[in-house]
């Protein structure tokens, strides 16, 4: 059975269907319906809970039911009784921006390797074999990277990148870095994380609680961090 993810954040919901590689960005009213019961009674209840919730700040009670009812229903289709997996809150991490160790010889050899398996599966396989396959990476053996180790695949990545005809997009990019780092004995976590405002996906690695090699023109953090894969295949 695909894999539905889903995460909450202030500003409202967003989800990750695996068997599509779709993304779904629900708005603060719409997010509650993540908890909604199954029971026709007990759905019906909490959405006049939740319509009396958004009356008492103004919004219009007609207007806020009718679209309650109406993205659960769009909700329902795509769940089709699939299980949700919750993301788990945390605090905001760091943001890094340009990496600035060097890498090494092997970090070279590992991200040429790394880059080229990203970009064949990215492109020879649906998004929810491309997860399958990063959580068996997360089975070989190996210690949690420390930022200047994650940050040497990085930079060893970006480089074999160039070498790339086409285009190397933060996916095939944070792919390539967790499966190099796990060649050289490391452990990232690789993040698949939306944001609302503007609207966008996106993809990244993290080591030690950092988010590694943002763009330096690309400031509005914080991505909602919806799929996770690390050594605990979580």
């Amino acid at each position: 059975m695909s894999e539905l993810h889903a995460a909450v954040g202030p500003s409202g919901a967003a989800l990750l269907d695996l068997a599509t590689g779709r993304w779904t960005l629900l708005d603060p009213i719409a997010a509650g319906l993540l908890q909604l019961p199954d029971s026709e009674p007990e759905r019906a209840a909490a959405i006049e809970e939740a319509v009396a919730r958004w009356a008492a700040t103004g919004a219009d009670p007609g207007q806020v039911r009718d679209g309650l009812i109406r993205a659960a229903a769009d909700f329902d289709r795509l769940r089709a009784g699939r299980p949700l997996h919750h993301a788990r809150p945390g605090p905001a991490p760091t943001v890094l921006f340009a990496p600035a160790a060097r890498p090494a010889l092997r970090d070279r050899a590992a991200a040429r390797i790394g880059l080229a398996a990203a970009l064949l599966l990215l492109r020879a396989l649906p998004i929810l074999h491309v997860v399958t396959v990063a959580r068996a990476a997360a089975l070989l053996p190996g210690r949690p990277a420390r930022v200047r180790d994650a940050e040497a695949v990085l930079a060893a990545v970006r480089a074999a990148g160039t070498w790339w005809p086409g285009r190397v997009a933060c996916l095939e990019e944070s792919l390539a870095c967790y499966l190099a780092a796990a060649l050289t004995g490391h452990r990232v976590r690789w993040v698949l994380g939306a944001r609302f405002v503007p609207r966008g996906a996106h993809a990244w690695i993290e080591a030690d609680g950092r988010v590694l090699g943002q763009d330096e023109h690309d400031r509005l953090w914080p991505y909602l961090p919806v799929l996770t894969i690390s050594h605990s295949n979580r």
